[in-house]
Formats: structure tokens, sequence, C-alpha cells
């Protein structure tokens, strides 16, 4: 464990790939100061409570969902609009995959068989143009040390 205890998200690496319609993995940048990206809890059991009062619990598979935000200036963001086009024009699902690296706390992850399903497609127009989000449901995330 590292002693320093640092947790920037500044120096954070964001690459995906999309085969079939990329040739090359594409680096993410740009993102939202508030909130780069995040990822919801995950559900990994179910439960049920017996009538009489035992609790019956079972594991059960679920995907991860995870939103990118990108600020509505980064060039990234059409890489996102690439793939919607491409979606809607053949009518089918690209899948993704992704490694994201936090050097900061020493750790990297592998997401895999994503799907993008949603996109805000137009930024909001505010004082400034807003950070449009991206959200994409993985199969598995796999931490791993870097």
């Amino acid at each position: 464990m590292s002693s320093d205890l640092l947790i920037t998200s500044a120096n954070a690496i964001y690459t995906i790939t999309v085969p079939g319609l990329f040739n090359a993995p594409f680096t993410l940048k740009n993102f939202s100061a508030d909130r780069a990206f995040e990822t919801e809890a995950r559900e990994l059991a179910e439960e049920s409570m017996s009538v009489d009062g035992y609790l019956n619990v079972g594991w059960v598979a679920n995907a991860v969902s995870q939103t990118i935000s990108l600020q509505a200036s980064s060039d990234e963001a059409s890489v996102f609009d690439s793939i919607v086009a491409a979606q809607d024009q053949a009518r089918t699902i690209y899948r993704l995959g992704a490694v994201i690296q936090l050097p900061s706390i020493g750790k990297k992850y592998t997401l895999t068989r994503g799907y993008l399903r949603s996109a805000v497609q137009i930024p909001s127009a505010a004082r400034v143009l807003e950070a449009r989000a991206f959200e994409v449901r993985w199969e598995r995330v796999v931490p791993a040390a870097i």
C-alpha cells in the first residue's frame, strides 16, 4: 500500500476499444471536472424472506453500469457520436472494451463486453455548454494492480 495516500483522478487513463468499428483504441480526454466517470453499485445477491422468517439468499449475475462525462468541447465525444451513428445505420450494437488506469492508487480495471446504452447527443446550453454523459453497461469489471 502506498504511504503517500494519493487519490488524484487527474492522471487517470481511460482507453476504449470498439472492435469492428475502429481499428485502434482511443483514450478519452477532457472529462467533466465534477465527475469524470462513475460506476453504480452492482447488486451481488437476490434475497427472499420465507413466511416463517428465514432469509434466503443467492448469488446473481448483474451488469455494471458506468457513466462517462465529457466536456462539450471534448474531441472524444465525437467518437461516441460515431458509435451512435454506426449503430443507428447498421441497426446493431457494437461491443466495447476498456481499461482504466488509476496511477495514484496503483490500480487498473479491465472492463469487458460492454455496450453504449445511452448518450446525451446535444450538450445542454446554460451559461456555458455543459458536459455530455454516456452510459455504458459492462458484463464484467476485473481489478488488478499496476
